[in-house]
């Protein structure tokens, strides 16, 4: 039996221990936000959040996961809820065939929470592993800089405070 801890949700499974995280989120969970694209951890399609860090789950046995937080794309936010980078990828149309979006979503989750202002250098350097077929690298990196931009925190104005609250 294998426990995991995927978006906030305990699972006990029965598989096997090497079974790669990619067949357990996608057949035993359901959760279709990994893709399988190379099966080999060189397209990035697959990527999830180990404990905050981008990880590619088709390399990743099962039993390793065990003990760790993983986060999938549907863990970020929800149609009603989605998270900054999942509506920015929707603004700046920067999904053709959807199939690289999870992996470069994941990516720029990883490095929107330890660089939250980062350089287009710095974006193109955090995807760069990850495939996109379609050619939408630009709107990518402009959808990484909007979320980055929503997601950043603001100053709180005078105007912004509630009667009472003292500016901090």
């Amino acid at each position: 039996m294998i426990i995991l801890d995927v978006n906030g949700k305990m699972h006990t499974l029965d598989v096997s221990p090497d079974t790669p995280l990619l067949y357990v989120l996608r057949n035993d969970l359901g959760l279709n936000g990994p893709k399988f694209g190379c099966g080999l951890g060189q397209c990035g399609a697959c990527t999830v959040l180990m404990d905050g860090t981008a990880v590619l789950s088709c390399l990743m046995p099962v039993a390793r996961a065990a003990g760790h937080k993983i986060v999938t794309l549907e863990g970020l936010g929800s149609p009603g809820k989605p998270h900054p980078l999942q509506r920015a990828f929707i603004k700046e149309q920067a999904a053709q065939c959807g199939y690289c979006s999870n992996g470069m979503i994941m990516k720029s989750k990883e490095l929107l929470d330890h660089s939250p202002d980062p350089t287009e250098e710095e974006i193109r350097n955090a995807l760069a592993s990850n495939l996109c077929r379609c050619g939408t690298h630009n709107n990518i990196i402009r959808a990484v800089r909007r979320a980055a931009r929503e997601m950043k925190p603001r100053e709180l104005k005078p105007r912004d405070m509630k009667p009472g609250e003292l500016k901090r």
